[in-house]
């Protein structure tokens, strides 16, 4: 009986198994449909990150894109391991997610505890912990912190030995600020190592103990938290060798965090795409950690409201650093990226996010992911046709207070500076830099013209000519000759009046006549460089100062620059770089048109990367900081050449005196060179017409006529444009440039010569965009993979 009850009751469990092997199939093939769907409708995404894979840019990725609520694209690309063993990169794989952790565990930690009312944003953070008041931090206050415009250094010190959270908190506490609060967007390392431990005092947790408490457990991320255990080791994407070789894989790659034994407020966390995923999901409509109001507030512009690098609370908005908002995501997006090649990116106005991670700096570093980030998120947007209604698009503009034509750059405050040039240090060193002997005065041969004086405007030349122990054996005049007067490549070897020393000109019309001759150097121990610059690459007392350290270097002279404000100042970097292989008197090396360096700091790089390796010492000033222009020094202006006489006339010099070798008057044999653009086949109220309308940051034009009394259309009536600078921090003078040229090139295409402008442009790819008729904006957008390279290669040489 027992048996035949058995046998009926198998009968509907053989159908309900049919039914689910049926149901089992539907879902497989729906899936496998949907997966199709994904590879055709993400194809070119894929072959962008591809791409990188194959060209070696990216041993392999993970790329998640979610949109309406749900994940549509996921994929693994390549590698997760190189060295020492290859293997696959899969969809789970762990991520150093570096200064990813800044926003997804730091700073949304810092926003529940202002949502709990347990701290203010407008509170200074010596409020809570009273140590960091020391060396003028007590008016930082926790938002300078979270937009990094608190002043603070990049980092703290690695150069000597330590180690330990205990000593990170007493170098964060006893660090002295760069720049006043709130005056300068500085990226900050020191910021969120501050913000952890401010979480820690507050929360009385360590800060990986609170945010996964707090984020990483209600959330469901189960593959996210800082330390990872030895069982995720073999799904963890090893990083980079350390300093001993060993890979680091499940060790976190910031050396920083690092010594602070891996858990830290700026780096050290690690995650899986599909755990961002939950994060981002929870951001854009979940709002389980964070409030809709604390997101808001958390992913809108907090920057000081002068400021032009656009930050939230932890999240960039548009800044230097936000290229993974690519060029078709719509105002009021957000994201962050991370040093190892992790990115975040979230669009609120269309829900979407898009996460890239990769390892980009396996197995040895030096890889950017820069523009593969850019190019992924266009791609996406793309792929998913976004669009945005018009009341969306003004709300979250009125939100952000977001304007697409401005670039984002940095804001310097002015200041009421006392430098102490290189001259002046000199001379308070009693000239110990160049040994000087009474018993056997050294030789000196000075490299200089009317703009070496000191503070009390003494000229450099009687200065040493006067010093005991020194003998003023030799002057080398650059071009425009020793007073700076003149505008020729004739000029002479003469002598000096006061000081009866011979004058040896380096300029003229050949090569040889721009270099130092051996018989001129003959009588010469140490070589001394004293000239101001400009900031401006194509600028050729740049030059003079290479082939000086070349000629020391090949006559085993010792060679001393005496260091100079950069006029423009050294925080920005701007125009392309100059391209390989076409160095000459007005390229000396690979640099951008405005590079943001001090004649020293030029010495030391062109010395170093050059592979010159003369016998070089830079006698820094006192008192300068990156941040100043010439009129923050205290310094008396002297015109370092015949037409450039104001800092206005320098601030536009890079972008206005790049195009002067094309067919335009740029003012010289006027009283305002620099700051006039014209000639006789312009018609001036429609340039000045066509340019302000392009709503160029920090300028206007004006429609003017003028006459040059000499130079390029002498005695010809131009019609053409007076720039005003209305704020010079806002200006991009490369791209004003470019912008020119390209107004030119599409109004006039019969009369103007655009190649020329390569000249001291230097940059072949962009005289082709601009001559293809490319919009100026994505031209200099070109140009940011080159001057990112370089301004981490600058900061080898960096003194100030």
């Amino acid at each position: 009986m027992i048996s035949k009850m058995k046998q009926k009751d198998r009968r509907p469990m053989y159908e309900l198994g049919a039914l689910l092997c049926c149901l089992v199939s539907l879902l497989s093939s729906q899936s496998l449909a949907a997966q199709a769907e994904s590879a055709n409708r993400f194809k070119d995404v894929d072959a962008i990150v591809d791409k990188a894979v194959a060209e070696g840019n990216i041993p392999g990725a993970v790329l998640l894109v979610g949109h309406d609520g749900k994940v549509v694209h996921r994929r693994a690309f390549g590698a997760r391991s190189l060295e020492p063993v290859r293997e696959q990169m899969t969809v789970d794989t762990v991520f150093d997610l570096a200064s990813l952790t800044k926003c997804i565990a730091t700073a949304t930690s810092i926003m529940k505890l202002i949502e709990e009312g347990r701290i203010r944003l407008g509170d200074t953070v010596a409020t809570y912990l009273p140590d960091f008041a020391q060396n003028g931090k007590k008016d930082i206050t926790i938002r300078d912190l979270l937009t990094h415009y608190s002043g603070m250094a990049p980092d703290l010190d690695l150069k000597s030995a330590w180690s330990g959270r205990e000593m990170a908190y007493k170098m964060a506490m006893s660090e002295k600020p760069i720049n006043p609060p709130g005056s300068q967007f500085v990226y900050s390392d020191i910021n969120f190592e501050t913000l952890g431990f401010l979480v820690e005092k507050i929360s009385g947790q360590a800060l990986n103990e609170y945010a996964s408490a707090n984020i990483f457990v209600p959330l469901g991320m189960k593959h996210t938290r800082f330390l990872p255990p030895k069982e995720w080791v073999s799904h963890i994407a090893p990083t980079q060798y350390d300093e001993q070789g060993q890979m680091l894989r499940g060790v976190v790659h910031d050396p920083t965090a690092r010594r602070m034994g891996g858990v830290a407020g700026h780096a050290g966390l690690f995650s899986t795409a599909d755990d961002m995923a939950l994060f981002a999901e929870d951001l854009l409509s979940g709002f389980t950690v964070l409030s809709q109001s604390a997101v808001n507030k958390m992913t809108s512009p907090e920057q000081p409201p002068s400021a032009t690098a656009l930050r939230g609370l932890g999240w960039d908005i548009d800044s230097p650093f936000s290229t993974n908002r690519g060029e078709l995501l719509p105002v009021g997006s957000f994201g962050h990226t991370g040093f190892t090649g992790t990115s975040l990116w979230i669009d609120p106005v269309t829900d979407t996010y898009i996460i890239l991670l990769t390892n980009a700096v396996h197995p040895r570093g030096g890889k950017s992911t820069v523009s593969l980030r850019s190019k992924v998120a266009t791609a996406v947007v793309e792929a998913l046709d976004l669009t945005v209604n018009e009341q969306d698009r003004m709300r979250m503009a009125r939100l952000t207070g977001y304007n697409e034509l401005m670039p984002a750059s940095h804001r310097i405050a002015a200041r009421n500076g006392d430098v102490e040039t290189g001259i002046d240090v000199l001379e308070a060193h009693s000239f110990r830099e160049l040994h000087a002997n009474i018993n056997h005065p050294v030789r000196v041969g000075l490299v200089t013209n009317q703009t070496g004086v000191n503070a009390r405007g003494e000229r450099t030349a009687d200065v040493l000519a006067h010093a005991a122990g020194l003998k003023l054996a030799a002057i080398f005049s650059p071009e425009h000759g020793i007073a700076g007067r003149l505008d020729t490549t004739a000029i002479s070897n003469s002598e000096d009046a006061a000081t009866g020393v011979p004058i040896w000109s380096v300029y003229g019309d050949t090569e040889a006549k721009r270099r130092p001759s051996s018989p001129s150097l003959e009588g010469v121990d140490v070589l001394v460089f004293d000239i101001q610059d400009i900031g401006t690459r194509f600028y050729t007392y740049e030059t003079t100062l290479g082939y000086f350290l070349e000629a020391a270097a090949k006559a085993n002279k010792e060679i001393v620059v005496l260091d100079r404000p950069n006029p423009i100042g050294g925080a920005f970097v701007q125009g392309p770089v100059a391209d390989a292989g076409r160095e000459s008197f007005v390229d000396y090396w690979q640099t951008p048109v405005r590079h943001g360096m001090t004649v020293g700091e030029l010495a030391r790089m062109f010395n170093a990367e050059r592979a010159i390796h003369a016998n070089l010492t830079v006698v820094p000033m006192q008192g300068w900081i990156r941040g100043d222009w010439f009129d923050s020094t205290g310094q008396l202006w002297v015109n370092p050449s015949p037409n450039m006489r104001s800092l206005t006339e320098a601030a536009l010099y890079p972008g206005i005196g790049m195009i002067e070798s094309s067919n335009i008057s740029v003012g010289r044999g006027t009283d305002t060179p620099f700051e006039l653009v014209g000639a006789p086949w312009i018609h001036a109220v429609d340039l000045a017409r066509y340019l302000n309308a392009r709503d160029i940051s920090g300028v206007r034009f004006i429609p003017v006529e003028f006459t040059p009394d000499s130079s390029v259309y002498a005695q010809q009536r131009c019609g053409g444009v007076q720039i005003l600078v209305s704020d010079r921090n806002m200006l991009d003078a490369p791209e004003l440039g470019i912008e020119f040229a390209s107004a030119l090139e599409s109004i006039y295409p019969q009369s103007y010569k655009v190649a020329a402008v390569d000249t001291l442009m230097v940059s072949k790819a962009s005289l082709e965009a601009i001559a293809a008729g490319e919009d100026p904006r994505r031209v200099a957008e070109q140009w940011r993979d080159g001057l990112e390279k370089f301004e981490a290669l600058r900061a080898k040489y960096l003194i100030y």
